[in-house]
């Protein structure tokens, strides 16, 4: 028997390899979905359609034997289509709880920025929450529990755009983009073995929650954490951004690099632990200056910017 970071580090490997049955070269956007997954952190997907956003969540919930649920997201979808309601039972002549798709382990919420402030809020409440209440009946959803949302950077009308406030309490975001040629042709090359959908379970909630509780316990260097602090602090002083990193981002940084290291194997964060994390966790938490857009300066070279400018320890 290994070392328990060393299983780890195989049933992260194990995971990777079966969503890559079906997803082609995703393995970096995979191992942050995992690590998000451990964590019980929640993730923003976006990308055009088209690019398997779908795909991929379904892919690693079937990989970690875990419950997962799509929820369409429309104009006309209400509160009480995502968290539930009470009908009423003509048998038994009284009320009673109907849960509705939030009570999975996974929860694809499918273009969230085309339901209603108001929906959208009663899902950001779950996911802060870990719980719902319906009627004045409180419940607690399932562990582990971690919503995948999309969004569709290029179609704006009819879409209701997430303020700044709800996209922090996304953990992390990844820009979903087109697949390279080589990517394509192998893709088009697996499409039967897609559509049998060969993935196996080869880990449990049971694994996640284990991880969950390791991945407090790799350690972080005093230097690596001024490394951190410096990172964040580097984006508010930022002359093209008017509004940096919050002190959340700065842990999400701390928890995404220990799981990353737990997931490679090791008990400890190194800097490229950090580095391999920082884009998908700050890349929804800053603001540019208006004149940097109109610039054509982005947030992805600003953060690159961060990471060449803030020495490494």
């Amino acid at each position: 028997m290994g070392s328990p970071v060393a299983e780890m580090r195989e049933l992260a490997d194990k995971v990777l390899s079966e969503v890559s049955k079906v997803v082609v070269g995703k393995e970096d956007d995979v191992k942050i979905i995992l690590s998000s997954i451990i964590l019980g952190g929640h993730i923003l997907l976006e990308g055009v359609p088209g690019v398997a956003k779908t795909t991929m969540a379904k892919a690693i919930a079937s990989a970690l034997d875990l419950s997962f649920s799509r929820i369409q997201f429309t104009p006309d979808l209400l509160p009480a289509d995502i968290v539930g309601a009470m009908i009423f039972d003509q048998k038994a002549g009284d009320f009673k709880v109907r849960k509705g798709p939030i009570f999975a382990n996974i929860v694809l919420a499918d273009e969230i920025n085309r339901a209603s402030p108001r929906t959208q809020s009663a899902l950001l409440e779950a996911m802060q929450e870990k719980q719902v209440t319906i009627e004045g009946v409180t419940m607690k959803l399932p562990e582990p529990f971690t919503v995948i949302a999309t969004q569709n950077p290029i179609e704006m009308e009819g879409t209701f755009p997430l303020p700044e406030a709800q996209l922090d309490r996304f953990l992390v975001k990844l820009n979903i983009g087109y697949p390279s040629k080589d990517e394509m042709i192998e893709v088009l090359r697996r499409l039967r073995r897609i559509e049998e959908w060969p993935i196996r379970k080869v880990a449990s909630a049971s694994d996640i929650m284990k991880a969950r509780r390791m991945a407090w316990d790799i350690y972080v260097d005093e230097a690596v954490l001024s490394y951190i602090v410096d990172i964040v602090e580097a984006t508010r002083k930022h002359e093209a951004v008017s509004l940096g990193a919050s002190p959340r981002a700065a842990v999400a940084l701390v928890l995404m690099s220990k799981t990353m290291a737990l997931l490679s194997g090791r008990n400890y964060v190194v800097p490229d632990d950090v580095k391999s994390v920082a884009k998908p966790v700050l890349r929804h938490r800053v603001i540019l200056k208006p004149e940097a857009e109109i610039e054509g300066v982005n947030v992805e070279d600003i953060i690159s910017d961060v990471l060449k400018r803030v020495p490494v320890p």
